[in-house]
């Protein structure tokens, strides 16, 4: 009996190191990649306008497509599991000098415009400041139709938005959030960063 229970002590004892040893790596390799994730997720690009005065830094896993007239950039995140992909846009346009618009004016303006949009709700307007220039954020929500062609048809995707309008010395900015809703939280806290990281000179 005591034999006994002294070999498995012993037993126990020569596995306890290999375990442990076994252990620690697996933590290891988890701490590298969660670093390499953490790395490559927090990752930017910066764009700087040329025919503007303005800089906006956005993750490197977003695609640069190519925008509308009209529009100065438009990002499209490539992971976004719909049909609708999560994109942003920014747009600007030259003001009058001798009577500028206010922000309010171009805020009225715009949601009259995207009064067109299918299903468009209006969910919240509020103040904002962006890059230290007066401006409005607008919140609203639409639904839209991503393919609609013959055997590639797909159900309508209800869409949620955030826009900030800027008025800047250089001109009047739009920049805009549109994800499918299901995305909308996290895409707005990518969104938040970006907003923070503008720049108009």
């Amino acid at each position: 009996m005591g034999r006994t229970a002294a070999r498995q002590r012993v037993h126990a004892l020569r596995l306890w190191p290999k375990d442990l040893g076994v252990a620690l790596v697996t933590l290891a390799a988890l701490m590298v990649a969660l670093l390499l994730r953490q790395g490559v997720g927090g990752a930017t690009r910066t764009f700087q306008a040329d025919a503007a005065p303005f800089t906006l830094t956005y993750p490197a896993t977003w695609n640069r497509v190519a925008p509308p007239a009209g529009t100065l950039l438009r990002l499209e995140d490539p992971r976004a599991a719909s049909t609708f992909k999560t994109t942003v846009t920014v747009e600007s346009r030259e003001l009058d000098p001798a009577a500028p618009p206010t922000v309010e004016a171009l805020a009225d303006r715009r949601i009259a415009q995207d009064g067109d949009l299918l299903a468009y709700r209006l969910l919240a307007t509020e103040e904002a400041t962006v890059a230290g220039a007066r401006g409005r954020r607008l919140d609203y929500a639409y639904v839209v139709q991503p393919l609609d062609v013959p055997q590639l048809a797909s159900p309508p995707v209800v869409v949620r938005a955030q826009q900030y309008i800027i008025v800047a010395a250089s001109g009047a900015y739009y920049l805009t959030l549109a994800a499918p809703e299901n995305a909308f939280a996290a895409a707005a806290d990518r969104f938040a960063g970006m907003i923070e990281g503008v720049r108009i000179r």
